[in-house]
């Protein structure tokens, strides 16, 4: 069974950075994309970010890019995400996912909660 337990949120000031890690276990994941999604109250789950296992390449929403960055570690079966200049609206829960390269996402950690104070 694939399990996502996310860790390093917390709360910070605005400007500030924060960096979350998913420890990912139960499978090989080469085959596989691995997001961040974020909620806020009262609003939609949304995908911050994305990553793909085996190439690296990347996915950002506009409204993080240039200030989130999105890494894995192969040996250690990690995904990382990097928040710096970080802003009130980036308050939410954030979330670790995978999915399957045609499939959607339907691995999930548990949350993390990002609060950013002004």
């Amino acid at each position: 069974q694939v399990q996502l337990v996310e860790s390093g949120g917390g709360l910070v000031q605005a400007g500030g950075s924060l960096r979350l890690s998913c420890a990912v276990s139960g499978r090989t994941f080469s085959r596989y994309f691995m997001g961040w999604f974020r909620q806020a109250p009262g609003k939609d789950r949304e995908l911050v970010a994305q990553i793909n296992w085996s190439y690296g390449s990347t996915y950002y929403a506009d409204s993080v890019k240039g200030r989130f960055t999105i890494s894995r570690d192969n040996a250690k079966n990690a995904v990382y995400l990097q928040m710096n200049s970080l802003k009130p609206e980036d308050t939410a829960v954030y979330y670790c996912a995978a999915k399957q390269l045609l499939g959607s996402y339907d691995h999930w950690g548990q949350g993390t909660q990002v609060t950013v104070s002004s």
